[in-house]
C-alpha cells in the first residue's frame, strides 16, 4: 500500500488544545472521543474538543498511536502508567446531549 502525500490546510485561527483527560464513547456507526482538561486538585473538568469518527478510523488511530508510543519510548524511554486516576472511573458530563 502507497501512501499518498496530502497538503493540510491549518486555519490561522485554529488554537491548539492541551487535554489530560479522554471520554470515549461508541455505537455501532461512530466513536465519539471527548477531551478534557483537569485542574490538579479540582472535582471537575472542562470538555475542549469533542471528536466523532468512524469505526475503522478509530482502529487506523489506534495502530498509529500504538507505533507512535513505541517510537517515543525508544528515544526517551518508557512511559510511566499514572496512578493517580482508575481507566475505568465515571465522569458526569453536563451540557452535552
Amino acid at each position: 500500500m502507497s501512501q499518498k502525500e496530502i497538503t493540510v490546510n491549518v486555519p490561522g485561527n485554529l488554537d491548539p488544545v492541551y487535554s489530560n483527560m479522554i471520554q470515549i464513547a461508541f455505537r455501532d456507526d461512530e466513536f465519539t472521543l471527548m477531551f478534557l482538561h483537569q485542574i490538579p486538585n479540582i472535582n471537575q473538568a472542562k470538555a475542549k474538543a469533542i471528536v466523532t469518527i468512524s469505526p475503522k478510523h478509530a482502529k487506523k488511530l489506534l495502530l498509529v498511536l500504538d507505533q507512535s508510543v513505541k517510537e517515543f519510548e525508544s528515544k526517551f524511554g518508557t512511559i510511566e502508567q499514572p496512578t493517580e486516576q482508575k481507566a475505568n472511573e465515571s465522569v458526569t458530563m453536563r451540557g452535552y446531549s
